[in-house]
């Protein structure tokens, strides 16, 4: 896994980590969640796009 594609995979998972702090704290909010799900899709697209490379 290219550099890139692995500082992603590690930005995902800690915004993970920041949206269910947020939820817990706060309360739930369906756009973090909704962003949170964009961007785990876009890190599993770039790693899919690794890979064939």
């Amino acid at each position: 896994m290219p550099g890139s594609t692995k500082a992603m995979a590690a930005l995902t998972v800690v915004v993970l980590v920041v949206v269910t702090a947020y939820t817990v704290t706060i309360g739930s909010d369906g756009w973090l969640w909704f962003g949170w799900v964009l961007l785990g899709l876009l890190t599993l697209g770039m790693s899919v796009a690794a890979r064939r490379t």
